[in-house]
């Protein structure tokens, strides 16, 4: 099994504060999923896709499955892609992310290196940045009875884990502004990303 080749893409979400399913965003006749996942290709040669709506995405090349564990929240969806996954680690980031750095998942790729570890993420002081990281197969289980036990937070998971942290002032000589983790959660955000990218 190789170490590196597998981005799971998390598109599950309510999309409450947004009024609108994010995962179908168009942005200049493209789909916000799209940009996600065009820029992961770069990088990653399997791209997995977890979403309440698989029937969107019919006509698309990549692998489409939703949570196995239902309405548990982001961690569900982290554990049904790990499942399908054909890497020992694979790279997590929620659709609504459309910054994505792959000069970081790179530096990333070689902070893991040939470790033995459970994951790697970013912590910047007591802020931890559980999304654009990596996450093992091994701890598939790990997810299934923090689940089961009606544990959804991935915060309270990566505590009982070997994670190795990326500090934040190391993240932000890749991210200044820390755009990298921005998740477009309302519609003011996602304005303000349109006024950027034009």
């Amino acid at each position: 099994m190789k170490s590196f080749g597998t981005a799971i893409i998390l598109a599950g979400g309510k999309s409450s504060r947004m009024g609108f399913d994010k995962q179908f965003i168009e942005v200049n006749q493209d789909r916000l999923m799209d940009i996600v996942i065009n820029k992961l290709k770069e990088e990653f040669k399997e791209i997995i896709i977890v979403t309440n709506k698989p029937e969107g995405y019919y006509k698309n090349q990549y692998i489409v499955t939703k949570d196995i564990i239902e309405g548990k929240g982001p961690l569900s969806g982290i554990h049904a892609g790990l499942k399908l996954s054909s890497s020992r680690y694979a790279f997590v980031v929620a659709c609504d992310m459309p910054h994505i750095n792959l000069d970081y998942i790179r530096y990333m790729k070689e902070f893991i290196g040939n470790e033995n570890i459970d994951g790697s993420v970013t912590k910047y002081g007591e802020l931890v940045e559980p999304f654009n990281g990596f996450y093992s197969k091994g701890i598939i289980e790990n997810i299934e009875k923090h689940l089961l036990n009606q544990r959804r937070s991935i915060n309270s998971l990566l505590k009982e884990l070997n994670i190795k942290y990326v500090e934040g002032s190391k993240a932000r000589e890749f991210s200044p502004n820390w755009d990298m983790f921005i998740n477009l959660n309302t519609q003011e955000d996602l304005i303000g990303y349109l006024k950027k990218i034009d």
